[in-house]
């Protein structure tokens, strides 16, 4: 298995989340133990609160709190793993004090030690191995869960997992799912080891137990370093990246999101922070309004129907729809539509070569008389937006028997091995052909033009007037074969994505090395 030269970076990040939630979960989770176990008539309503929130599937929640921040990253994923913590915690405090002997809190009362000094000095300290059991329960769920934070750019291990998966690569995917692993167990590991430091000296029995004690600690503290620094350098952390680029999750858009930060790099002086992966449109869209990002690609006719939600009403010419995304996107959002890049990707419904000739299968409305026998594959986000599965439905007549969520870089795969028979491919997918898939007509000019062309924000642009003369570069080099040729190359042949695009940007002059 290779391994990715960021690692220890991706480690580092996936610590400081988790030990941000567990401290999170710590510090909300055991005073509301605490409080359940002194006014029971709480326990019941707090638990259940906690409980609940455990039941929340974790993308489902990460996307609310999206939604809810405003912000991708840190904010989100931090509360969301925090909320996740506290059930563990909680609930162990509450079973830990519960099982502090009734006589030795009726004792240390007869002495007269005031509330706060028996929870400090008798029952917490009783308690803290089974509070503690908590806590180690919250960090394995916190590492976790942390991985799928990657969707809404918080970083960490999950990176790879979710790249991998776009670019079925399974080196990458082994490289987040096995340090994330072993990471749990050091996490667990270490936080037993601190919990057994600190217990009180009569619980050790040998002398040399008593020597054994600071080195227990010394992984706990370790685990504590990623935050510690990180807190400090929020006071000295250097400005923002002067460009920060996002990206779909499926492999085309890792592609010319790679191309754009390359370009760039190599044609200005601006710092680039690559931002990939970020999930479905509307993400990227938010991300690039509210300024989480500057820039990522995208495509006229999503632009022009799932979020601008103009209603197509016949063919579209390609020009017109570009020209009023320009317009709209100017005026509402001050995002700018840069010259495209010279190619469309749009969907298009395929099918096995072999079934479409044993169907006579040529265009879209050929299915219907078996379409209710079928079962479709399509991307979460197709199923939903304005120009996937319900028009489609709607403007043809007919619905497939079943339709199956699956990701955008799975889907070709699962057509060509027979769990599905059915997909809505990207026409610049080079697998079409390597799988040997048919792309089936859109008789009814369903689909709009989708040319491909980088989204950037006007403030950007303004602010650094070198930007747009780089990226006009890439205006017009990409045409349809030549996108097919490159998606091939990576999520066919699973080259990596930086080699793929510098090998594109240096035979078309854009960067220096090319002959």
């Amino acid at each position: 298995m290779t391994i990715p030269p960021d690692l220890l970076t991706r480690v580092y990040q996936h610590l400081v989340l988790t030990g941000a939630a567990v401290l999170g979960g710590v510090l909300l989770g055991l005073p509301l133990g605490i409080v359940s176990h002194r006014v029971p008539s709480l326990r019941g309503p707090v638990l259940w609160i906690a409980g609940i929130l455990q039941t929340i599937p974790s993308l489902a929640l990460l996307a609310m709190l999206l939604i809810a921040t405003n912000s991708m990253g840190f904010l989100p994923a931090w509360i969301a793993l925090t909320l996740y913590a506290l059930l563990p915690i909680v609930r162990n405090t509450v079973t830990g004090l519960d099982g502090v002997p009734a006589g030795t809190v009726e004792a240390a009362r007869g002495v007269g030690m005031t509330n706060a000094q028996r929870l400090i000095r008798v029952e917490l300290p009783l308690a803290l191995p089974v509070i503690v059991a908590g806590i180690r329960t919250a960090a394995i769920i916190s590492v976790g869960i942390a991985t799928l934070a990657a969707f809404i750019a918080a970083g960490g291990l999950g990176v790879y997992i979710f790249r991998g998966i776009s670019l079925r690569n399974y080196n990458l995917i082994f490289a987040g799912a096995i340090p994330a692993a072993i990471l749990a167990l050091v996490v667990d590991g270490a936080i037993w080891s601190g919990e057994w430091a600190s217990r009180p000296v009569r619980y050790l029995k040998p002398a040399w137990d008593r020597l054994l004690r600071p080195v227990a600690i010394l992984p706990m503290l370790l685990l504590l370093l990623p935050l510690v620094v990180e807190g400090g350098s929020l006071l000295t952390r250097s400005r923002r990246p002067d460009v920060v680029i996002g990206s779909k999750e499926f492999s085309e858009q890792l592609l010319l999101g790679e191309m754009l930060a390359q370009t760039i790099e190599e044609n200005t002086d601006l710092t680039v922070k690559r931002e990939f992966g970020l999930g479905g449109t509307m993400i990227c869209h938010a991300a690039l309004v509210n300024g989480e990002i500057d820039m990522y690609p995208e495509y006229t006719g999503t632009g022009y129907l799932s979020v601008l939600n103009i209603e197509s009403q016949g063919p579209l010419d390609a020009s017109r729809v570009y020209k009023t995304v320009k317009e709209q996107y100017q005026n509402k959002f001050e995002v700018e539509w840069l010259a495209p890049y010279g190619f469309a990707n749009t969907y298009a419904l395929a099918v096995r070569q072999k079934d479409a000739g044993k169907y006579n299968w040529k265009c879209v409305s050929d299915l219907k008389g078996r379409a209710g026998n079928m079962t479709a594959g399509f991307t979460g986000e197709f199923m939903e937006r304005a120009d996937g599965y319900p028009g489609l439905s709607k403007t043809y007549g007919y619905k497939f028997g079943k339709a199956e969520d699956i990701s955008p870089d799975l889907m070709y795969e699962a057509l060509k091995q027979g769990d599905v028979d059915v997909i809505a491919a990207f026409s610049t997918d080079g697998r079409l052909e390597a799988y040997n898939l048919r792309v089936l007509q859109d008789d009814k000019n369903y689909w709009p033009p989708y040319d491909a062309a980088t989204l950037v924000r006007q403030e950007t642009l303004q602010k650094h007037p070198q930007l747009k003369p780089a990226l006009d570069k890439l205006a017009g080099k990409i045409d349809v074969p030549t996108m097919q040729r490159l998606n091939y190359e990576v999520a066919g042949k699973q080259r990596p994505i930086k080699e793929v695009a510098r090998e594109f940007l240096q035979a078309e002059g854009i960067v220096p090395g090319g002959e």
